[in-house]
């Protein structure tokens, strides 16, 4: 299974899977996907809910900061911004592309560009990633 089927199953089963997020391309240099502008995911006037457009570039930085992790370590988004700049509407599907500003040993910045189905730009999203040695596993008694 290569990188980009195995994330896809790993995020099935999480919120970007109920999002419908879907992957095209990953790499440690690009993370590609799309995602169908159901009208559950929409606000007021059949458009994508800001939410629904931050969720999905958080998850497009969260993968592409994943793509270039060595083993025994974990990611965490500790800033995002976004600018709104158009509408998508409901019953067409949205593209995200993330690329890196800085890749470090500690943080990484990502920008994510999100499209509408006609191409126009809907958002910029600015996220850093904060890079985390693995978490143990705790065991609560109630």
């Amino acid at each position: 299974m290569n990188l980009l089927e195995s994330v896809q199953q790993i995020l099935q089963p999480l919120f970007p899977g109920v999002l419908g997020i879907e992957l095209a391309e990953v790499s440690p240099e690009r993370v590609v996907a799309s995602m169908l502008v159901r009208p559950d995911l929409c606000t007021t006037g059949e458009v994508l809910h800001g939410g629904a457009i931050m969720a999905f570039a958080d998850t497009l930085g969260a993968v592409a900061t994943f793509a270039n992790l060595p083993q025994g370590v974990r990611t965490t988004t500790i800033e995002s911004k976004t600018n709104f700049l158009g509408a998508a509407p409901a019953g067409t599907r949205v593209t995200g592309e993330c690329t890196p500003f800085h890749r470090g040993r500690t943080t990484m910045v990502w920008q994510t560009l999100v499209k509408s189905e006609a191409g126009k730009l809907c958002a910029v999203v600015t996220q850093t990633q904060m890079v985390l040695p693995q978490s143990r596993t705790f065991l609560f008694k109630g």
